[in-house]
């Protein structure tokens, strides 16, 4: 056999073996566990106000005009019911949505960890209720992906579709 020809059975050797270890760490402990090798699921909080978007192309903002210095992708509407109203709106929201999980509710913000269906990718969803007086409110949404460079699109999607359901469950403003 030729040099080159032990070398790409050497190389063909190690990355088999390199893809046993990943699928063994993968069924020995699960991909949750695996992906926190990464760090933890929930990127924690963020400030609209000072919000800086990340360079890579995984995340997506939806946020009223005037809160955010960082360049929305979507602005979400004005509601016809007032801010605990509209908590409760989004809470059905998210109960129809797979693999999520509530890290934190507070009386004006929640933050979500949103999984992928296969993979189990973690992306954190931040949420900002904003009351506008005379039973009117509104919200902030900032979903980012903790893995990888790019998410495809996903978390604008989100957000959108969120948007999308909570119009159908609370009255938007006229």
């Amino acid at each position: 056999m030729t040099d080159w020809g032990v070398m790409m059975k050497r190389g063909a050797g190690i990355l088999l073996l390199g893809l046993g270890l990943a699928l063994a760490m993968i069924f020995a402990f699960g991909l949750d566990r695996v992906w926190g090798l990464f760090g933890p699921a929930d990127l924690g909080p963020v400030a609209f106000e000072s919000l800086e978007r990340r360079a890579s192309p995984n995340d997506a903002l939806a946020c009223p005009a005037g809160l955010c210095r960082a360049q929305s992708d979507l602005t979400p509407p004005v509601y016809a019911v007032s801010a605990a109203a509209l908590k409760q709106a989004l809470a059905r929201v998210v109960a129809s949505e797979p693999n999520v999980e509530q890290v934190e509710n507070g009386p004006a913000s929640d933050r979500f960890i949103q999984r992928s269906r296969w993979m189990r990718y973690p992306d954190t969803i931040v949420v900002r209720y904003i009351s506008r007086g005379e039973g009117q409110s509104t919200l902030a949404l900032y979903s980012r992906s903790q893995i990888g460079h790019s998410d495809l699109g996903v978390n604008r999607a989100r957000l959108q579709r969120w948007l999308e359901k909570l119009s159908r469950e609370a009255s938007v403003a006229k």
